[in-house]
């Protein structure tokens, strides 16, 4: 379970505010706390390899190389075509080069999983390896026996007539998402958390007025209407759009849903004769990239960590909250409870 970036943000705020120590911006706390999140995520691995090489209890909840193990868990994933940063392709048509998928950190197992029932996992080879088991005609590999390469983010697989990207499945621990505490710009300035995740392809929650590029409408009856009627080129029909009309025509329009599947380009339009009173004319709104998510600061990422590892992240950036407002005292209030954190892990 994903730990709330809005709650870090705020107990982060609330320790720096205490003592009327500092303030940490939403940019600084999403680049603060991707890079802590990264780090938290890195030093597991080299737990579990610290964790393995001591006695371990047997008793619930104190197999300290399981429950490592399950911080790692929350990132192992299994590609998948219909995703883009999950699926795998080839590098030229019929190849059997496969490039890996582009969330992949670590890599786990490969398995040749076509439509018989028969799903064996692949065995990883180096280059001098591979070129002493293909000398022997025993040792070649086949389907029922294949094997790759793992070179520049490739996998050469072979037989080299595997060459279909759905019958490969990859096993591999995934990167960490870049966190995002998503926010507008309220009427006094502050910073407004908005609370939906964050879609790339879905339009900015507020007003798209401006972005109206033709507007012929007229005849309508003066209202508002909370969920207007429209077309769009956009891939995904779903944003909620309130529309406002006076003196006939279309004044204003403002997002209410966001919607996703929009792109630069797309047009929205708003037929005078879906609207109640009749009327002629149409307004068409054209989104720009400061009109979807990925042109803004609205969405939150909340962190992909285990819950577990909250006190830890809460702390680490802290830490670095205190080098960016210089602030000696806070560092060294970190780094001693980090500290403590540490000989209570190892011992």
């Amino acid at each position: 379970m994903a730990i709330s970036v809005d709650t870090v943000y705020k107990t982060v705020l609330l320790i720096l505010n205490k003592e009327q120590r500092g303030y940490m911006t939403p940019d600084e706390f999403n680049k603060i706390g991707t890079q802590v999140q990264r780090e938290l995520f890195e030093k597991c691995f080299e737990d579990l390899n610290q964790q393995v090489r001591t006695p371990q209890t047997d008793m619930d909840y104190a197999d300290r190389v399981a429950l490592t193990d399950e911080k790692i868990a929350e990132f192992k994933t299994e590609n998948d075509q219909t995703v883009a940063e999950k699926a795998i392709g080839v590098t030229v048509p019929t190849s059997n080069v496969f490039t890996v998928p582009s969330e992949l950190y670590k890599l786990g197992s490969i398995t040749y999983e076509p439509s018989s029932n028969i799903y064996p996992e692949m065995q990883r080879l180096g280059r001098s390896e591979f070129y002493h088991i293909r000398k022997a005609p025993l040792t070649t590999p086949t389907k029922t026996f294949p094997v790759y390469l793992y070179e520049d983010n490739k996998c050469i697989i072979y037989p080299d007539d595997i060459t279909n990207v759905n019958d490969i499945k990859m096993q591999y621990v995934k990167k960490p998402t870049d966190i995002r505490w998503g926010y507008s710009v309220g009427s006094l300035g502050q910073y407004v958390f908005t609370n939906y995740p964050y879609v790339a392809t879905a339009i900015n929650i507020g007003d798209l007025t401006s972005s109206i590029t033709a507007n012929t409408t007229a005849g309508i009856t003066i209202n508002t209407y909370p969920a207007a009627t429209y077309t769009s080129t956009g891939a995904n029909l779903t944003a909620v759009f309130s529309v406002t009309v006076a003196g006939g025509t279309i004044s204003s329009v403002d997002v209410t849903s966001q919607g996703s599947g929009y792109s630069v380009g797309d047009e929205i339009t708003f037929d005078a004769t879906d609207f109640p009173g009749g009327g002629a004319g149409t307004a068409v709104i054209t989104l720009t990239e400061a009109n979807l998510f990925s042109g803004s600061q609205q969405g939150y990422i909340d962190f992909g960590l285990q819950t577990s590892e909250q006190t830890e992240l809460i702390l680490n950036i802290l830490l670095y909250a205190g080098i960016v407002i210089r602030d000696p005292q806070i560092v060294q209030v970190a780094q001693s409870e980090l500290q403590q954190d540490k000989i209570n892990e190892k011992s």
